[in-house]
């Protein structure tokens, strides 16, 4: 198994409990994004740093991604792709997509999409608070645990 991270937009505090993951389960973490991003010296961990462009850094972590992985992603579509191939989509706020829940997300996500389009404001996500970095550390912890 490895953990692949769709890190251009994941949060810092979640990049840090991966890494420290890495460490401890020695599984490899993959850093994916179209700009550098900072990672510790280690052979748990590595960046891969992909052109710029819509969706480049989601379509490489699918093309990568094998059955058994994790990908750690707020991108609803992407974990839905993932999870098709069978692989597994964590939130960095600690939600597990799966087989059973994806499909009202994706519901969801085009609801709220076809509202901004016709002008609604619907506001943002909440910001990343202490709970969801706990929530994140735990969902993460009973995932490898599982399936390691």
């Amino acid at each position: 198994m490895k953990i692949w991270v769709d890190a251009d937009a994941c949060p810092g505090v979640v990049k840090d409990i991966l890494f420290r993951a890495a460490e401890r389960t020695k599984i490899l973490v993959t850093l994916v994004a179209n700009q550098p991003v900072r990672v510790p010296r280690s052979p748990h961990v590595r960046m891969l740093q992909v052109p710029a462009g819509f969706d480049v850094a989601d379509n490489e972590i699918v093309r990568q991604c094998e059955p058994g992985d994790l990908v750690v992603t707020a991108d609803i579509p992407l974990a839905a792709e993932i999870i098709e191939k069978g692989g597994h989509a964590l939130n960095p706020r600690g939600e597990l997509y799966t087989t059973e829940n994806i499909r009202s997300r994706l519901n969801m996500r085009d609801f709220m999409d076809t509202l901004r389009a016709s002008g609604i404001d619907t506001g943002g996500p909440p910001a990343f608070s202490q709970r969801d970095r706990h929530a994140f550390a735990g969902a993460l912890d009973r995932f490898l645990t599982r399936n390691s």
